[in-house]
């Protein structure tokens, strides 16, 4: 099949998921349940983050006016708003397993601005929305000066690269409009990147200053001793297994209850095992490597230099971050390097796939040939919630208006899922003046059908074109949220 053949087959495909999935969510939704499934962290962040001793599990009854489900980004940046903001409320947050343990503490390391999903908004918008990441930015790091926390971080910009001459051509001119619109990002041209940054078959970059890098396991573990100091209960290794809408909300564990005035539901790619947003998020697997430290020599023959990461312009988006340390994080690149596995699982099976990193670790010596030798210490797996159009889903629903949730970041959550905070703060205070408008606070979402569409379909549009399936305007599927 040609490529002229497959592009609207492909996006015909796509357009049809909504349709499929009005047709087929009764039935299937009650047919293909989904289940919790939880695994230990094997990334280099927990390598570098000191242990901590575990926080012992709910036992009994507790009352809360806010319980927040989930130990990341959302929920800690939630409860430290939220805390600080009342610190006469009881505030309770919920961690399955240890906090820190999906996404937030293994990802890749990047803070970026912007936002996914909003690539085609206008120039007002977009100009609002980078303003707020990069804001976001700026409190994550001085709440870390603010406390001391013991966390590793960077700010000396990123890079997007571009492999081809004609899109280095249309980044350049999407600078210049940026620039225009005060989004303060910089074209360098081949010559300039390899002055920073001597990756192959670059033929341009967008260098975005104020991003950074960060150990967001270090982030969460050091949140934990101020939240408390600030009132909040944590607990760990304890999974909410039901959630009864009401009010007070109802959230049984395996050992106990909290009876809430309200809750966030702070779960990202693990939402759906609580039976909310099974028809709008995916949980998609990033394979992942860190090298060992890498010896200024090893660095320079990388020809990498004074940036704290870059990812590439590729359908199957390849990246990277260098930490303060030296190791060199990297991840996808290839349909090898994602995978999604059938109704949603939450735990890849052995920890990571050998396929999955043969493939990473040739997509690293194409960015860089002289990093074929390069020691790899960690292998890992980070579950990313994924929604059709990649916008990430922020808000509050349910019929007393008392279950707010942030997720779906879409593979900008560091930046996003820390920003996440201050907006469930305002929207529990009932004032979302700072957000209104914005495509992602409050919004529809397209629908994904359920399995065994699902799994399907994501086989075939990614053997087919090699790309992740993603919808990228919202069609006549569009659904208010709701619980599935």
């Amino acid at each position: 099949m040609t490529k002229t053949f497959l592009e609207p087959f492909t996006e015909r495909l796509l357009r049809a998921g909504p349709q499929l999935a009005g047709y087929s969510w009764p039935w299937a939704g009650r047919l293909w349940r989904e289940r919790l499934e939880l695994d230990d962290n094997l990334s280099i962040w927990a390598d570098q983050t000191p242990p901590a001793p575990m926080r012992a599990p709910l036992r009994g009854g507790v009352t809360a006016d806010l319980a927040i489900i989930g130990g990341g980004f959302t929920g800690t940046s939630t409860a430290y708003a939220v805390s600080r903001r009342w610190p006469e409320r009881r505030v309770v947050l919920l961690e399955a397993a240890t906090l820190g343990n999906g996404a937030s503490g293994r990802n890749g390391g990047l803070m970026l601005n912007r936002v996914n999903g909003c690539e085609t908004v206008d120039a007002e918008t977009a100009a609002q929305i980078d303003r707020l990441t990069r804001a976001g930015i700026d409190a994550l790091c001085a709440r870390i000066a603010r406390h001391a926390l013991p966390v590793d971080h960077r700010r000396d910009g990123t890079v997007t690269v571009y492999t081809s001459t004609e899109r280095a051509e249309a980044a350049h001119a999407a600078v210049e409009a940026d620039n225009r619109i005060g989004i303060p990002t910089r074209f360098l041209n081949s010559a300039e990147l390899r002055r920073q940054l001597a990756v192959e078959q670059g033929c341009g970059a967008v260098l975005d200053p104020g991003t950074g890098q960060i150990n967001g396991l270090q982030l969460v573990r050091a949140m934990a001793p101020l939240l408390e100091a600030q009132g909040v209960q944590i607990y760990e290794g304890t999974p909410v297994v039901n959630v009864q809408e009401g009010q007070p909300v109802v959230l049984t564990t395996p050992q106990g209850e909290v009876r809430a005035d309200s809750i966030v539901l702070a779960t990202n790619g693990y939402t759906g095992a609580l039976g909310y947003f099974r028809d709008a998020l995916f949980p998609l697997h990033s394979h992942v490597l860190a090298t060992a430290a890498l010896t200024v020599e090893q660095r320079q023959q990388l020809g990498w230099h004074g940036l704290a990461g870059f990812a590439d312009d590729l359908d199957r988006i390849s990246y990277a971050s260098m930490t303060d340390g030296g190791h060199l994080v990297f991840g996808g690149g290839s349909n090898q390097a994602y995978s999604y596995l059938f109704n949603n699982r939450t735990r890849y099976p052995g920890g990571t796939s050998a396929r999955a990193q043969a493939s990473l670790q040739e997509t690293l010596r194409r960015h860089f040939p002289g990093g074929a030798e390069l020691p790899i210490v960690r292998r890992w797996v980070g579950t990313l919630g994924m929604t059709f159009d990649r916008r990430p889903l922020i808000g509050v629903r349910g019929e007393r208006r008392n279950i707010y949730y942030a997720l779906g970041y879409s593979g900008h959550g560091v930046t996003l899922a820390n920003l996440a905070g201050e907006i469930l703060c305002d929207l529990y205070a009932g004032d979302d003046c700072r957000w209104r408008g914005l495509p992602f606070v409050q919004g529809r979402y397209t629908r994904i059908p359920p399995e065994p569409l699902r799994w399907a379909g994501y086989q075939l549009v990614t053997r087919l074109t090699g790309r992740s399936p993603r919808l990228h305007q919202p069609s006549g599927g569009s659904a208010q949220i709701k619980k599935w």
